[in-house]
């Protein structure tokens, strides 16, 4: 007589046979290009039978594949085991204010397609995510996947983001898109986790993971078509109590004989944003008689020399100075970060922010504090997604409903 209690029964004795431990394995290969049962034995600190019970259970799985033989020193060569990278893949979307960029990626991180379009994050999520399917879709063609492969989503928007819900709350620029669910209207399409969060969050996470491993405590600083920051405290993402951390751009900053501060996008006045942000430095530019349109633009008349792009753009470095001075002093970072279209601008921005900064800052907070630009650049965003995404999805809840599948 058949006994079958359902997935739910059998997930939870998957569990059991897998036990604690699981994790820590697959960490270990995404993390070594191969290893040996005694080599995860030694560095995880489990019995040789727990390491074999474990590696079984994530061979049979597909998660792990033999990989070769290691050189022998006597008797037999002892099996080589790696990561199955091509067991699935990763869907990823960066969604700035103006334009966004999606990835697909093997479970490894590596990026296989990438896009980047044009796109207003006003238009309202409908609209957006309804394209950000039409370039899933489209990559996924491409590589030859379906749906069924996806093992996760991650999306990053221009905005503060609830991370358990994956909704944006009060975002100041994204119209329509207050407490929508996100993650809701990709199940739709996908039976996979979806993982949301803010953009300076995953760009912080994918310079910290793949540039500066070994700095514990950093923040970056996104300066595009708008301001914002991401935080790296003890080698780990801060989002602080509900995931409003380091949304630094719509802070108010009193600005010395500023007659009357200007109106920020989010309806308030005076903001960090509307003084530095790449719209300010075009809607400057364009009150000094420059005819352009674009971000991209104004950029391009700073590396120019045009005097009055410098000018703006040093002053914009020290406003940016001003509201970071604080947070060198309260967090203590080794390293910030700058990216976003304004950090193309570099030897003005930086001039200006260092200036402030080094004056403002605690001595020692600033001592041995670096100021550098970005050097994942555009795919900042969509780097840190992935890795992100591939950490939850590796994370032993969710290895054992894949290994229990």
């Amino acid at each position: 007589m058949t006994n079958d209690r359902g997935p739910e029964a059998r997930l939870d004795a998957q569990a059991r046979v897998v036990g604690p431990g699981l994790g820590d394995v697959v960490t270990l290969f995404r993390s070594s290009p191969t290893l040996t049962r005694a080599a995860v034995a030694r560095r995880t600190g489990l019995s040789r039978a727990t390491v074999n019970q474990r590696l079984d259970a994530l061979i049979t799985a597909g998660l792990i594949v033999p990989a070769g033989e290691a050189t022998p020193t006597r008797g037999r060569p002892a099996s080589h085991f790696a990561l199955n990278a091509s067991r699935g893949v990763l869907l990823v979307a960066d969604i700035g204010a103006t334009a966004m960029r999606t990835a697909l990626c093997d479970l490894a991180g590596t990026i296989l397609e990438e896009q980047s379009e044009a796109a207003d994050v006003t238009d309202g999520p409908e609209a957006i995510l309804s394209f950000v399917q039409e370039l899933f879709e489209k990559m996924l063609s491409t590589s030859g996947c379906d749906a069924e492969e996806v093992h996760g989503i991650g999306i990053a928007v221009p905005g503060p983001v609830d991370i358990e819900t994956g909704q944006a709350i009060s975002p100041p620029i994204m119209t329509g898109w207050d407490r929508y669910d996100i993650p809701s209207w990709f199940a739709r399409h996908y039976t996979c986790p979806v993982f949301v969060d803010k953009d300076a969050n995953a760009m912080a996470f994918g310079e910290h993971r793949r540039v500066h491993p070994n700095v514990a405590d950093m923040m970056f600083l996104k300066v595009g078509t708008g301001v914002g920051s991401g935080i790296i405290a003890d080698g780990r993402s801060y989002r602080g109590a509900d995931g409003a951390a380091g949304d630094i751009g719509h802070n108010e900053l009193p600005i010395q004989d500023e007659m009357e501060p200007p109106l920020c996008r989010c309806g308030n006045t005076g903001c960090v944003e509307a003084y530095a942000g790449g719209w300010a430095l075009v809607r400057d530019l364009r009150a000094e008689h420059h005819d352009i349109d674009t971000v991209d633009q104004a950029v391009a008349l700073v590396r120019a020399g045009d005097p009055t792009a410098v000018r703006l753009t040093r002053r914009a470095g020290r406003i940016l100075g001003a509201a970071l001075a604080d947070a060198v002093s309260l967090l203590n970072p080794r390293v910030i970060v700058v990216g976003g279209q304004l950090a193309q601008a570099e030897e003005q921005l930086f001039a200006g922010m260092r200036e402030i900064i080094y004056r403002r800052s605690l001595p020692l907070a600033t001592r041995d504090l670096l100021i550098l630009p970005s050097r994942l650049d555009q795919r900042a965003g969509v780097v840190g997604l992935t890795l992100l995404v591939a950490d939850r999805i590796f994370a032993a809840d969710n290895i054992a409903k894949i290994v229990a599948s």
